[in-house]
C-alpha cells in the first residue's frame, strides 16, 4: 500500500514537472503572442539567414516576429510580413535592416525608427529596406582587395 502510494505521488510529480515545461517552452517561444499587435510589410533584396519567427528588434528589444516570407513574382525580390506589438509607434521613415547575432548567431530583422511625424499604420509597408550581407561576398572582396568579382 506504501508502495502505491509513493509511485502515484511520484508520477503526479512527473506529469506537474512536464506540464510545467511545456508552458515554460511556449512563453518562451513566444507562443499565444502571434496574434496580438499590427502587421507591416517590408521588400529585400535578400533575406539570407531569416526564417519565419524570427525577431524583429528595436534598440535591442524584440517588439515582433516575422509573420511570413515571400517572393515578389514581379520584383523578384523577399516580401517579409512583420508582426509588430501592440503599442509600438515606429516613424513612417523607419529603416528595415537584416541583421545577425554575430558569425554563428542567426538573423533578424532590426528597425531603426527616424524622425517623420507620422506614424506607420497597420498594413503599411516600410520602405527603406536594407538587405543582408553575405558573409562569403566580404570574405571575396577581402581576398581580392577588389569587389568581389572573378
Amino acid at each position: 500500500m506504501a508502495q502505491t502510494r509513493t509511485d502515484a505521488i511520484l508520477g503526479a510529480a512527473v506529469i506537474a514537472a512536464a506540464v510545467w515545461f511545456v508552458v515554460y517552452a511556449g512563453q518562451i517561444a513566444g507562443l499565444g503572442q502571434a496574434r496580438a499587435g499590427y502587421e507591416l510589410t517590408a521588400s529585400f533584396r535578400s533575406v539570407e539567414g531569416v526564417r519565419v519567427g524570427a525577431d524583429v528588434r528595436l534598440g535591442g528589444v524584440r517588439i515582433g516576429s516575422v509573420g511570413a516570407m515571400t517572393l515578389d513574382p514581379d520584383s523578384l525580390r523577399a516580401e517579409l510580413r512583420l508582426r509588430i506589438r501592440d503599442g509600438i509607434a515606429l516613424p513612417e521613415d523607419t529603416l528595415a535592416v537584416v541583421a545577425t547575432e554575430g558569425l554563428l548567431g542567426g538573423a533578424f530583422i532590426e528597425l531603426l525608427p527616424g524622425g517623420a511625424p507620422f506614424d506607420l499604420a497597420p498594413g503599411d509597408r516600410i520602405e527603406q529596406t536594407q538587405s543582408a550581407v553575405s558573409l562569403v561576398t566580404l570574405l571575396l572582396r577581402a581576398v581580392s582587395g577588389g569587389d568581389g568579382a572573378p
